[in-house]
């Protein structure tokens, strides 16, 4: 009777070693299949404070994690299996491999490749879900915060600039690259009136504090003032466009802005001639804006330059220079007489007009590329928005370093702050707009999806605090206006 040899008893033994394992985990496979369901059923049964909505979205992706742990866990099993099979072929030979220590030649490197592959997919696994999670969890806190209820449609090219006037009636004005301004029923989103003044792109457009007036700053190397009076129409009852489900928040659309046209503006009264021309720059006037008691106006253009004018007279009353590239925007305080202006050298400058005998000026570096705008606080701040993906918060008594940092995943345009509760809007090239507190605290992201919010560049934000409807405007590049409900006490009460 032949006798059996030691190398093939052994080679035989972990044959059936490993196919009891393989038995073992095809039996536990089929009990983990029926897990999620049980574990959900006695989640389900517990008190939760979460929306039934909300929590079956997070069992089901809780479930999915743990489905793909299990097929990585099997198949790190049919990967030992295989070292398995090559320490057998090797024991004919006398060679043994452990597997826990590959150390040699080619087992070397396909065991390496093999967990470098498991790892990564490990790793992709584990941050896909995560971020789905994360994800799901902001889109709720959005939807309930945040709700759009009025887009204004009527321009025929990309919205540079929204505002909100400072006296009643209030209405909402827009600054277009299609040589228009208009002004709108916040309410109904129809046009109330539209200015046709200016030859070339309209980029700002500001509202006179006390009176119906308004300054609109142009491509056309001009800033033109033009009176306005507007009735409004009875408002009209609107549906709720804020129920979004949660796979709509994903934006898996780029529609053409085409599909935005409206004809909102065919019936609006217009006005073609302004009442002042203020004509001293070389180049595209990019912004203006009304100094405290709206008796002079200053401007910012692409000539390196902003003016200060007296608007009674027209005049120029001072230039002022210093900056290397253009300037983007220009901004004056509340109450005092302080103009900020930013520019593409990378350079904001605060300019202080309070002592008629001194006008001095401080130059700030606090950015890497373009500041496309900086705007002041009602208290003793200055928050500026660059190109660099930053936005930084300053104290005007201390402005050797910024008080705040927030840094964004997109370039940042023209910003705006809430007067009452100091709430930063911050609108961005990749159509987002996210909401951040004073100490750069992230407090919301509005909503964007292919059924509402912006489908190209948001240029402007705008804060409006003395209307019920809207308190926050944005526009964009897709050639409409959105207003927006925040619900302050609630997004305060989440922070």
């Amino acid at each position: 009777m032949p006798v059996e040899s030691g190398t093939s008893s052994a080679a035989r033994q972990a044959k059936q070693k490993r196919k009891s394992h393989s038995l073992s985990i095809r039996r536990t496979n089929s009990t983990e299949q029926d897990r999620p369901a049980m574990q959900r059923d006695v989640l389900e049964g517990q008190d939760s404070k979460l929306p039934s909505a909300v929590r079956h979205n997070l069992l089901e992706l809780f479930g999915q994690i743990e489905r793909e742990f299990e097929n990585l866990y099997i198949e790190n099993v049919e990967l030992r299996r295989e070292i398995d099979t090559l320490n057998e072929r090797l024991a004919a030979e006398g060679q043994t491999i452990d597997g826990g220590d590959l150390s040699r030649g080619p087992l070397k490197a396909k065991a390496s490749h093999s967990t470098s592959q498991l790892s990564q997919k490990l790793k992709t696994t584990y941050k896909a879900s995560t971020s789905k999670i994360v994800s799901s969890f902001k889109t709720t806190t959005s939807r309930a915060v945040c709700q759009l209820v009025k887009e204004y449609v009527g321009h025929r090219d990309g919205i540079w600039d929204v505002r909100v006037t400072r006296t009643q009636p209030i209405v909402l004005g827009t600054a277009s690259a299609d040589h228009t301004a208009m002004l709108w029923s916040i309410e109904t989103g129809k046009c109330l009136l539209k200015y046709v003044g200016h030859a070339g792109s309209v980029n700002s457009i500001k509202f006179h504090p006390t009176e119906q007036v308004a300054l609109t700053a142009s491509g056309d190397q001009t800033a033109h003032i033009w009176r306005f009076m507007v009735q409004l129409p009875t408002p009209q009852p609107t549906a709720d466009t804020s129920q979004v489900s949660v796979d709509d928040e994903i934006d898996f659309s780029d529609k053409d802005e085409a599909d935005c046209d409206g004809d909102g503006s065919s019936e609006c009264p217009t006005i073609r001639i302004p009442s002042t021309t203020l004509k001293s720059h070389q180049g595209v006037v990019i912004a203006a804006d009304w100094l405290v008691g709206g008796k002079q106006v200053v401007t910012a253009s692409w000539d390196r330059a902003a003016n200060l004018y007296d608007v009674e007279t027209s005049e120029l009353v001072h230039s002022l220079t210093g900056h290397d590239q253009e300037l983007t925007h220009c901004c004056t305080h509340p109450t005092q007489r302080l103009v900020v202006t930013s520019s593409r050298d990378t350079t904001f400058r605060l300019w202080d007009f309070r002592d008629p005998s001194i006008h001095s000026v401080n130059v700030f570096q606090g950015h890497t590329d373009t500041v496309t705008s900086a705007v002041f606080t009602v208290g003793d701040n200055v928050v500026s928005g660059s190109d660099d993906r930053t936005v930084k918060v300053w104290d005007l008594k201390n402005m050797r370093s910024p008080i705040a940092t927030i840094r964004t995943d997109s370039a940042v345009n023209r910003i705006s702050v809430s007067v009452s509760q100091r709430i930063i809007a911050l609108p961005h090239d990749n159509r987002q707009v996210r909401l951040f507190d004073m100490s750069g605290v992230r407090l919301a992201r509005l909503p964007r999806s292919n059924r509402q919010g912006h489908r190209r560049m948001v240029c402007c934000s705008a804060w409006s605090e003395d209307n019920p409807t809207c308190n926050l405007f944005t526009c964009g590049f897709d050639r409409q206006a959105i207003g927006w409900n925040i619900n302050i006490p609630a997004l305060l009460q989440e922070k």
